[in-house]
C-alpha cells in the first residue's frame, strides 16, 4: 500500500512537461447565454403609403423575410383610389412571389408578412383580417 501510495505522490511532483504545459494554458471559451442573438428576431414595422413609390421599401424589407409589415394606407386611399390598387396588387404579388401572406387589417391597414407566418383568418368574425385579391 505505501509504495502505491509513493507512485501517486511521484506522479503529482512531477514538472510539467512543456506539451502538457500548452494544455494548460489553452482555454475553451463558453457561452453565458448572456448575448443576445438579433439574427433570429422578427422585425414588425409600421408603413405609411402616402404615394405608389412608397411601397418599394415595404418590398424590400419582405423580401429580405425578417420583417412583418403594417401598412397604413389611409393617406393614400384618401388621395387616389387607383393607385392604392395598384400599390395593394404590387404588394400581393410580392408576397406570393415570397412565399408570404397578406390581408387587410380593418379599413385603413394592410399586414404582409414573408414566409414564415401565416396570417389568420377568422371565419364570420366582421373586424377579422380578409383576404385581399384584384
Amino acid at each position: 500500500m505505501k509504495d502505491f501510495l509513493l507512485r501517486i505522490k511521484e506522479r503529482f511532483n512531477r514538472p510539467v512537461e512543456p506539451e502538457d504545459d500548452e494544455a494548460m494554458n489553452s482555454y475553451v471559451e463558453v457561452s453565458t447565454g448572456s448575448e443576445r442573438d438579433d439574427k433570429g428576431k422578427v422585425n414588425v414595422r409600421r408603413f405609411v403609403i402616402e404615394e405608389f413609390e412608397d411601397i418599394k421599401e415595404i418590398l424590400d424589407v419582405l423580401r429580405e423575410g425578417s420583417t412583418i409589415a403594417l401598412v397604413n394606407i389611409k393617406p393614400l386611399k384618401d388621395k387616389d383610389l387607383v393607385e392604392l390598387k395598384r400599390a395593394v396588387s404590387k404588394l400581393r404579388k410580392t408576397c406570393e412571389a415570397i412565399d408570404g401572406d397578406i390581408a387587410g387589417f380593418g379599413e385603413d391597414y394592410v399586414v404582409a408578412v414573408p414566409y414564415f407566418a401565416r396570417i389568420h383568418r377568422a371565419g364570420a368574425v366582421s373586424n377579422a383580417a380578409t383576404p385581399l385579391s384584384e
